[in-house]
């Protein structure tokens, strides 16, 4: 770990342990909430789960207090962070973006609540099974990594003529290869060539679409990554020099000038994650809380982004489209 990043650490451990020490002194319990997300991207997300939790009653400074971490794209200061939430220590620990093994390999005893869109929990040992969870853990699955042949699929219907399209992953993060593996067998049942790309930094971005330009790919999918959402609206920026259509994970890439994207609510995965912190803080087993998975996909289109990139929405995709950002 460079230097300054373990002084920002222990900035934050030395801000959070009197924090800690007056809620407990108060009878507060504490909940210790950390991300790989940087803290300006999982703003949002943090509203949501506050949300959740106050709809069991936990409201923060008067029943419960909130500690939050933020690695901003860096996996390799997770293991530390989580040390230091269940050493505060926390009543319940809450992980998500990338964060969950982690949380796990700190603690067997503190309740942790996560979330998670990628590896099974059940195949990855996170959980003994989704109905239930047992042990000290339970949270919120998204399974997004299956989605990848239907974003490529939609993707495809908006640039039919295309032949090869670029994917950008982030070889960091655990799960990049699943994720290639779903989109190369989406391109292969259509007869497309996947071009990928590696980027887990800010250099690695400029140089990987440098490449999609010389590749002359005809339209880009964008995995599911911590690092990439804290950079979506830089990612709309390159996308758009190339004239580069662009399928993502979640519709906060579209609200912020991406074109499209299919995958569940993120919001409403963290606000969930808010209502299962608070239902064990009051008193509930977390091993007893199935783990929740989404009920629906959203599909969602940016049209000022397409007419930017001087294309037309196809009628059908029009049809398909849960929203149209106008």
């Amino acid at each position: 770990m460079k230097r300054r990043d373990f002084i920002t650490l222990l900035g934050g451990a030395a801000a959070a342990w009197p924090l800690a020490a007056r809620a407990q002194q108060q009878g507060m319990p504490v909940i210790g909430f950390f991300s790989g997300l940087a803290r300006e991207a999982g703003t949002p997300f943090f509203a949501a789960f506050r949300r959740g939790l106050h709809e069991t009653g936990r409201i923060e400074s008067r029943n419960v207090q909130v500690v939050d971490r933020w690695a901003e794209g860096q996996y390799e200061r997770l293991p530390q962070i989580a040390n230091e939430l269940v050493h505060l220590p926390a009543a319940v620990i809450v992980a998500t973006g990338g964060a969950p093994p982690s949380a796990k390999a700190a603690t067997t005893t503190i309740p942790i609540v996560f979330v998670m869109g990628e590896a099974d929990p059940v195949k990855t040992g996170l959980v003994a099974s989704l109905n239930r969870p047992g042990g000290n853990i339970t949270g919120v699955f998204q399974i997004t990594s299956v989605l990848g042949p239907k974003r490529v699929q939609l993707l495809h219907e908006f640039v039919p003529k295309a032949t090869a399209m670029g994917m950008l992953l982030n070889p960091k993060f655990p799960d990049s290869e699943m994720q290639a593996e779903q989109a190369q067998s989406g391109a292969r049942s259509l007869g497309l060539e996947l071009q990928v790309q590696h980027a887990s930094t800010d250099h690695d971005l400029e140089t990987a679409f440098t490449t999609f330009g010389t590749l002359r790919v005809g339209a880009l999918l964008v995995g599911n990554d911590v690092f990439f959402m804290s950079r979506h609206k830089q990612l709309a920026v390159f996308a758009a020099r190339l004239g580069l259509p662009a399928m993502y994970s979640f519709r906060e890439y579209v609200t912020d000038g991406g074109l499209m994207s299919y995958g569940p609510s993120l919001s409403d995965a963290y606000r969930q994650a808010g209502v299962y912190a608070g239902r064990i803080l009051n008193g509930e087993k977390p091993g007893e809380l199935p783990v929740l998975q989404p009920t629906k996909f959203e599909f969602v289109i940016n049209s000022n982004t397409a007419k930017a990139l001087g294309r037309d929405v196809p009628a059908k995709l029009l049809a398909l489209a849960d929203e149209v950002i106008e």
